[in-house]
């Protein structure tokens, strides 16, 4: 897909400096609507009355003061530039990777260097240290020997970060546009991780499985989650996973839904985790349905209280 002049012009208006979030386009293409909605929201908060808010959303008043409206409201946007993504090609498979932390990361067959750059950069963007999207920190992160289960793997960004100190990861994603590429990736580690094209639920059937059912009393030690609002039912099917395990750690994404950072907060917490918030909000522009006042938490963390 080629990347066009007046396509990027659009692209602004919602992530800075042309960066795509490819989760949330249709068909390549950010309509008007949306645009719209980004106008409205940057209007709402700059009429905010700004002595009698908390002092996280000053600073995301104050950047729309400077800056458009985008999901991620902060400076921190400014420091990716794709430009400097260097793409190569595996003359063998005929596919293009990028060096992740000098491990070769693959893409699609169809995917052009454009394309990968652009994508590539929005995901070190979203995992920068000052992200909301952040999945760790310097404290809350994979241990040494840890099994991992990485549910919305994508192109496994997160996986293949932690993959050299894991001892097993699971990889579940049904996209089938990454699964080749998935399997050229960890082809290395190919005898610790194993890729599942199952959606996580509460229920099992023939293309969903709870997380109790595929664990059946394996162990797991750190379960990601991106699976646009499945959240929820990943842990409604995890409740023995959640009583049972015990040295575990979750970083689930709460930004999909209007309420779920504050339901998964509560159904860990009752179930004796330990949690926190990733740094900052995101803004919901991706999301037509949302409300006032258009912010949602990115990340929660949370870990039981043998993994403290």
């Amino acid at each position: 897909m080629k990347i066009t002049k007046s396509l990027r012009q659009i692209i602004k208006w919602f992530v800075p400096f042309g960066i795509i979030e490819y989760r949330y386009k249709k068909s390549g293409r950010l309509n008007a609507e949306r645009i719209q909605k980004g106008n409205d929201i940057a209007i709402y908060f700059k009429n905010l009355d700004r002595d009698n808010q908390d002092p996280e959303i000053v600073k995301i008043i104050e950047y729309l003061e400077r800056n458009q409206c985008s999901m991620y409201p902060y400076e921190f946007t400014k420091k990716c530039f794709s430009e400097n993504i260097v793409i190569y090609m595996d003359k063998i498979c005929k596919m293009n990777y990028v060096l992740h932390e000098n491990k070769r990361m693959y893409f699609p067959k169809n995917w052009e260097a454009n394309q990968i750059r652009e994508y590539y950069n929005w995901l070190l963007m979203e995992q920068d240290v000052d992200s909301p999207h952040r999945y760790d920190t310097a404290v809350f992160r994979v241990q040494e020997g840890d099994v991992i289960a990485d549910l919305g793997t994508a192109e496994g960004f997160f996986a293949l970060s932690n993959v050299e100190k894991a001892k097993k990861i699971y990889l579940f994603e049904c996209d089938n546009k990454w699964l080749r590429a998935l399997k050229k990736t960890f082809e290395p580690w190919q005898e610790k991780v194993s890729i599942v094209n199952k959606y996580i639920s509460d229920t099992t059937s023939k293309n969903y499985i709870t997380l109790d059912d595929f664990l059946d009393g394996k162990e797991i030690n750190f379960i990601k989650a991106d699976i646009e609002g499945a959240e929820i039912a990943l842990l409604r099917g995890a409740k023995k996973t959640l009583l049972n395990q015990k040295k575990l750690q979750f970083s689930l994404c709460t930004y999909h839904r209007q309420n779920d950072a504050e339901e998964i907060n509560q159904i860990l917490t009752q179930n004796g985790f330990t949690t926190e918030y990733s740094k900052g909000y995101i803004i919901t522009i991706f999301d037509r349905d949302s409300k006032e006042p258009y912010l949602r938490r990115g990340i929660i963390r949370a870990k039981n209280n043998e993994s403290i």
